[in-house]
């Protein structure tokens, strides 16, 4: 049986469909329309994002320090490169399934700028906040301790902001009429 002129005729391509205003599309996967998004989905993508986020950060913290800048530029460099990696997670995912280069980037700012913020604003808060932790060394376990703490305590934060967004068609959901 060929199903190739069934599809054709439905208009539905999955690589160019987008989330269009009063239409959910493919975001409302696993969601009822107004239930809103299930917690599994959200903790997917707040992983999904912490993960980038916490390469970026990690990457960051090390430069800095093995180049002995102050804690002024070694965060902004920390938080510049979690948003590169949590960013080009959700970019090169969109384009493997087939969108362009110039959308994809449309895309994954859509889908992550909310939650990365969030997430570097209370991971590196914690960090701010935990005495002695800005100055700690790559080999303090207070250094480890507090970076690690902070991104426990972000992911605690930002997960249900995502899926809050999701549920609304926001935020990972824009990725998901994608897939």
């Amino acid at each position: 049986m060929d199903h190739t002129t069934r599809h054709t005729t439905t208009g539905h391509d999955h690589a160019t469909h987008t989330v269009h205003e009063g239409h959910q599309g493919h975001a409302g996967h696993g969601t009822h329309a107004g239930a809103g998004a299930s917690w599994g989905t959200a903790v997917k993508a707040t992983l999904h994002c912490l993960t980038g986020c916490a390469i970026g950060e990690i990457l960051g913290m090390v430069i800095g320090t093995a180049l002995m800048w102050g804690n002024v530029p070694t965060m902004i460099l920390a938080i510049t490169l979690a948003f590169l990696f949590g960013y080009s997670f959700t970019l090169f995912a969109v384009i493997r399934a087939g969108l362009g280069f110039k959308r994809a980037i449309a895309v994954a700012f859509a889908a992550d700028t909310v939650s990365i913020a969030v997430m570097e604003t209370v991971d590196n808060g914690i960090i701010a906040l935990v005495p002695g932790a800005m100055d700690a060394h790559l080999s303090d376990a207070l250094f480890w301790s507090a970076l690690l703490g902070g991104f426990v305590v972000a992911f605690l934060v930002t997960t249900p902001i995502n899926k809050w967004m999701i549920g609304r068609g926001k935020g990972h959901a824009v990725v998901h009429a994608h897939h």
